[in-house]
């Protein structure tokens, strides 16, 4: 969804919980250059939040970076 979101992105996404609900995303993306972090974090989490909407993630930790 991210990559889909930001074409041209690197991710990694880790399983935090083992349960699949709490997530790390590392993401790359050369859409957040010039952005601050929290416009880099509100554009990953936008792009996922069809997963917070149905309850499947109930939790994402972001690291961001412009590539």
């Amino acid at each position: 969804m991210i990559e889909a979101a930001l074409p041209g992105s690197s991710v990694e996404v880790s399983d935090e919980d083992g349960g699949g609900q709490h997530l790390l995303a590392t993401v790359a993306a050369p859409q957040f250059e010039g952005l601050s972090r929290i416009e880099q974090h509100r554009l990953v989490k936008a792009a996922v939040k069809p997963r917070f909407d149905d309850g499947s993630v109930h939790a994402l930790s972001v690291k961001t970076r412009p590539a």
